[in-house]
């Protein structure tokens, strides 16, 4: 599974095509020159965004029922970010922000994240893609920051979103279907 969402993630970025590469990506070499442009293109031409985190649903057929018990499952917290919509429709982000984990201990986290949007019409879209990100975590290498790379999808009405990921694990770890919402000014 991992290695299809790898090339998802190749196939999605080299089939970009740059008629106007900024003058620092141009040092990059060209088959990663879209790994500066499109964040730099966020960056500069995006769209102002809130992010509300809301809920972490940890999945009951991966947890023992007192393991549960001890987690938090409110997710509260907020940041800001950049979203862009491209030639294609399809859209980019750069965010940060923060939210309670698991163990109701402050989470920062920040990336980019690419969606493949499907519109249903001019107010409603959905998307998938994935977000490649560092966060931080005192249960997880005594909060030194550390990269990660998710799923992400999202169902868009205007400019409210409902989006979530799904991370991964084994028994009694990960497993947790993460929730926010964004608006976009």
């Amino acid at each position: 599974m991992r290695r299809y969402f790898l090339l998802f993630i190749s196939v999605t970025i080299s089939q970009t095509v740059y008629s106007d590469v900024p003058e620092h990506c141009k040092a990059w070499p060209e088959w990663l020159q879209p790994v500066c442009q499109r964040p730099y293109e966020t960056w500069t031409e995006g769209s102002l965004e809130l992010y509300v985190p809301g809920y972490a649903w940890h999945n009951r057929y991966k947890y023992d029922e007192e393991k549960i018990n001890t987690y938090n499952e409110w997710a509260f917290g907020g940041g800001l970010g950049k979203g862009f919509y491209d030639e294609k429709g399809d859209w980019h982000s750069l965010y940060a922000f923060i939210f309670l984990e698991s163990h109701a201990k402050v989470e920062p986290i920040a990336g980019y994240a690419f969606l493949k949007m499907f519109h249903f019409n001019d107010t409603t879209c959905a998307g998938l893609g994935f977000t490649v990100f560092l966060t931080a975590r005192p249960d997880i290498l005594n909060n030194a920051p550390f990269p990660g790379i998710l799923p992400w999808a999202s169902l868009t009405y205007r400019k409210f979103a409902l989006m979530g990921t799904y991370i991964p694990g084994s028994q009694n770890v990960g497993n947790v279907l993460f929730l926010l919402t964004k608006y976009t000014f």
